[in-house]
């Protein structure tokens, strides 16, 4: 019994915090769920644009995924809804279905929900959450501003009134240019007044819901200041009343194309969704959100959702600053920004008749810009220029080429990158510190250290596998080489070493015959526990000698020593005696 209740609580954290629930949490709550409840409103509209999908679709994507969230997210301050990032990998992938009809591709929106779900539901019940490490920050960074370009063009027809029919950024970019003559003014002046006003509101105030603001303001100023309708591009009908119970239409074919944007989708809503919590963990010293929980959880909405209406939904990075920032403590929160969002669908959706479409373009242009980081890029140039490159490919690749490209070139380059990093890893010399018994690197400190012709001692930065043995062994036989003939001992200092594959130890035992044929004795000095279980095992004691394997590095260089000093005491006893 204590087993399934454990079991039920992993599965439905709602069970661990509902009953423990403290009513000092109450008023934090709900002012975070009303307040982010106000900006999944506009937000979820504006996001549906960005996804090709009429603007209702965003309200459902904003209800029944943030809801069902609420009961089985192992974060408790996450704002679940739709996001620009996904939004824009679902506008790229249907565009290229180049589906027949706007029924055909909401259908595929909400499939894709479906297929999102379902694999990130197989991913948290397989314990896969450890594959959000391979998305590297380099790529994460040049993925997300390359996107953010990507997004805010595709918002620049909204913003200038075009009615554009094109698919891809330099295309429409191009297309927005040379149409620039049909510019409808009234679209372009209310526009730039809400980026102007958002902006000017979030300085005055960051807590003020300005996208909320700037919505109902240009609503009552087109409805009773527009003489003619045809003037500016608005909203028109939206649907009223919740969402219906809809089955997701598929063919064999859709799926099969659908597949690898939905791999990508999953894997980058994940990494997106564990980067923003354990960020707010950070901030507030919780300790909550377990990675395969998460993705069973994002999972368990996407699926659900896509059964109401909704597309893919992930993790929002602004509603959850503000959901932290007013003082949500638990799920709860959540559950009162979907009581808004329910509330709005209900009853208010008549109102948003009169919304002008270039209102949310500015308000994803404003979120957008928030997700270009222009200084990370120039610390990588100045500090790691091989993650600059990974930066640049990301980038140029997602921008260039595609937002699934992007991502897969991302982490395909990166994880060549950490290929090419453990086949040659770092290798130091070690000199004796004057007067100490410890060791440094005779590149970096030369004149801190003493070093011995007839001693040689290597500490290899990695463990020693088939990818970098051969490397190992060259440049062990390199250093030899420079010692010369006085060289009479070879210390390995294996302290990082902690693990050996069977390629590694049958090249290491070559490598002591080699030396020993030359008169090198070898050693080997602070190997842990699961190496010398592996030396045991592979026969390498015996090739080396126990009496060559030593606990610590300064023994084996002492004992090397007085070896060295004591065999030229007897050469020089036994050159006295043939001279006398």
């Amino acid at each position: 019994m204590v087993t399934f209740v454990a079991m039920l609580k992993r599965y439905f954290p709602i069970l661990e915090w509902l009953p423990n629930y403290k009513r000092a949490s109450l008023s934090g709550d709900i002012s975070a769920g009303i307040t982010v409840g106000v900006m999944l409103i506009p937000q979820g509209m504006a996001y549906a644009l960005i996804a090709g999908l009429p603007p209702v679709y965003g309200l459902y994507a904003a209800l029944v995924p943030n809801l069902l969230y609420a009961f089985i997210g192992s974060s408790r301050k996450l704002a679940v809804g739709p996001v620009a990032l996904d939004s824009l990998i679902v506008a790229s992938s249907l565009a290229a279905m180049k589906l027949a009809n706007m029924e055909d591709y909401i259908a595929m929106a909400l499939f894709l929900a479906l297929l999102v779900g379902v694999l990130q539901l197989v991913m948290g019940f397989f314990r896969m959450g450890f594959l959000a490490n391979f998305l590297s920050r380099p790529v994460v960074n040049g993925f997300t501003s390359a996107a953010a370009l990507v997004i805010a063009v595709s918002q620049l027809k909204y913003l200038f009134g075009l009615e554009l029919e094109t698919i891809g950024t330099f295309s429409t970019f191009s297309a927005v240019l040379q149409n620039l003559g049909q510019t409808n003014f009234y679209d372009l002046s209310i526009g730039i007044g809400a980026i102007l006003v958002i902006w000017g509101l979030k300085k005055l105030n960051r807590k003020l819901p300005a996208a909320m603001l700037v919505v109902i303001l240009s609503i009552i100023g087109i409805y009773f200041f527009m003489v003619n309708e045809t003037d500016v591009h608005i909203l028109g009908t939206v649907p009223q009343g919740l969402p219906a119970f809809v089955l997701p239409k598929f063919t064999t074919s859709q799926l099969v194309i659908a597949l690898p944007t939905a791999l990508a989708l999953a894997f980058i809503a994940f990494a997106e969704a564990m980067t923003i919590a354990k960020a707010v963990e950070q901030q507030s010293n919780d300790q909550y959100t377990e990675p395969n929980q998460e993705l069973r959880a994002l999972g368990f909405s996407n699926l659900v959702g896509s059964f109401f209406q909704s597309f893919p939904t992930n993790a929002g990075l602004s509603r959850t600053a503000v959901n932290v920032e007013e003082g949500a403590q638990t799920g709860f929160a959540s559950i009162i920004s979907a009581i808004i969002v329910g509330a709005t669908l209900l009853f208010l959706t008549p109102f948003f008749y009169y919304l002008p479409k270039s209102v949310l373009g500015a308000i994803i242009l404003v979120a957008v810009y928030g997700l270009i980081d222009m200084q990370y890029p120039r610390q990588l140039l100045k500090q790691q220029k091989d993650e600059f490159v990974l930066f640049l490919i990301t980038f140029f690749t997602t921008l260039l080429i595609g937002i699934s490209e992007g991502i897969i070139f991302g982490v395909l380059f990166s994880l060549v990158l950490l290929v090419y990093r453990i086949s040659k890893p770092h290798i130091a010399v070690l000199g004796k510190i004057k007067g100490m018994e410890y060791f440094k690197n005779i590149n970096r400190f030369s004149e801190e250290v003493e070093v011995h012709d007839a001693v040689l001692m290597i500490r290899f930065d990695a463990q020693l596998f088939f990818a970098n043995v051969q490397y190992f062994k060259t440049a062990l036989l390199k250093e030899v080489d420079k010692k010369g003939e006085a060289l009479k001992y070879v210390i390995l200092n294996a302290e990082p070493v902690n693990y050996l594959d069977d390629t590694a130890a049958k090249q290491l035992q070559t490598l002591i015959v080699q030396l020993r044929d030359r008169g090198i004795v070898f050693k080997l000095a602070g190997a842990i526990g699961p190496l010398r279980d592996i030396l045991k095992k592979s026969g390498l004691v015996e090739v080396i000698g126990q009496d060559n394997i030593y606990v610590r590095t300064a023994e084996a260089y002492a004992d090397s020593l007085e070896k060295v000093e004591r065999t030229a005491i007897q050469e020089k006893v036994s050159l006295q005696h043939k001279e006398s």
